[in-house]
């Protein structure tokens, strides 16, 4: 059996403690390689055409040439996995949004306080998302489509539930851009700090024709409005008469994860039963995959992305091989999939659904 090559990394940061700090971290996997460390997208573009690098990291903030210029620059002519490090303020999470649209595969944010000891404590992080970043696929995205042509109204206790992670941002931009304004209430978990989740849901306000916000404890969860849990706490719901509404609490870790998709997930399988549809989108991990069999148990219908058009197929991987997922389907497809088990289409039986003694074996198509 032939010895796996490493993954070869190129890390392009103006700080020379940041360089030296992020070649130490990456250094100390055996599995990882940095071979090469400069401080500005002019040098890096040489290193990339000298040294063919699996991965690089990129810092935001850059004399001569931002980061997200470059970007735009590697994405047209050279994809790659990027994986981005920016600032913990709105103008990094803006910016580092920005990044994720063009490309990048993923983000870290950089320590507020002493930037050794923050970047040693997430040591773990740092090199996992740089391998997950190597065996990612990088790819354009497709176009959103245009709103679904509005189809309701649907009754105030049909909803929709998404998860997702790595690769997550630009699914979800593109699932929400193709819904109606007249969808169900759409909840969402997606693993992303403080203040980007914020920044995350008014670039989301701006072009979908779903009103779009973060989610807050009391919030009534409305047709044509998708709620974001917060990158601080859980998002839950509850029932109140015909409506959801949304609760926002605890900052425990599930599945090392909070905000989690699993603790979203869990409490729409017990308060909505067989009028939701849950969604569980690109990501590394297992997050979300007892919830969404916990869904599907309760009678709901769900959903896959397909391994093809995943950023990372873990999350939906998981989740297939435990049987939650009805169906696997392709990031273009799935706002219209989404469209047609509303409307009806294909629909079989909700009590046909709901099989305490177990679930029908799942698919790669949606019936």
């Amino acid at each position: 059996m032939a010895e796996r090559k490493p993954i070869r990394v190129l890390v392009v940061d103006d700080s020379a403690l940041m360089r030296r700090l992020i070649t130490s971290i990456l250094s100390s996997d055996p599995e990882i390689e940095v071979v090469g460390a400069v401080n500005d997208p002019f040098a890096a573009r040489e290193k990339i055409k000298e040294l063919n690098p699996d991965v690089i990291t990129l810092d935001v903030e850059m004399p001569r040439m931002d980061g997200i210029a470059f970007l735009e620059k590697i994405m047209s002519l050279r994809p790659m996995p990027v994986v981005m490090f920016s600032s913990l303020t709105r103008e990094g999470a803006d910016v580092t949004l920005r990044a994720l649209e063009l490309g990048a595969v993923d983000f870290l944010t950089k320590p507020d306080g002493a930037l050794q000891i923050g970047l040693a404590e997430r040591q773990a992080e740092i090199i996992a998302k740089v391998k997950a970043a190597a065996r990612s696929r990088v790819r354009q995205m497709p176009l959103p489509s245009k709103p679904a042509v509005r189809c309701g109204p649907y009754p105030l206790e049909r909803i929709i539930a998404i998860g997702a992670s790595t690769g997550g941002v630009e699914a979800i931009n593109h699932i929400l851009r193709a819904m109606p304004a007249d969808s169900p209430g759409i909840v969402i978990t997606l693993h992303m700090p403080p203040k980007f989740t914020a920044s995350f849901a008014r670039r989301l306000d701006d072009v979908c024709a779903v009103k779009v916000k973060e989610a807050e404890t009391g919030d009534v969860v409305l047709p044509g409005h998708a709620y974001i849990a917060p990158g601080h706490a859980h998002l839950r719901i509850k029932r109140s008469a015909t409506h959801y509404v949304c609760i926002v609490d605890g900052n425990d870790r599930v599945n090392g994860h909070c905000p989690s998709v699993d603790t979203l997930f869990f409490s729409v399988a017990e308060k909505a039963g067989p009028e939701a549809i849950g969604v569980i989108l690109t990501g590394m991990g297992r997050d979300g995959a007892d919830g969404l069999l916990a869904m599907r148990k309760m009678g709901a219908r769900t959903l896959g992305q397909d391994e093809a058009s995943c950023v990372v197929y873990g999350m939906p991987k998981v989740a297939f091989q435990r049987g939650a997922v009805e169906a696997e389907i392709a990031l273009s497809d799935m706002a219209g999939q989404i469209m047609a088990l509303l409307s009806g289409e294909g629909r079989r039986k909700r009590a046909a659904a709901a099989q305490p003694h177990g679930i029908s074996s799942n698919s790669r198509d949606a019936k």
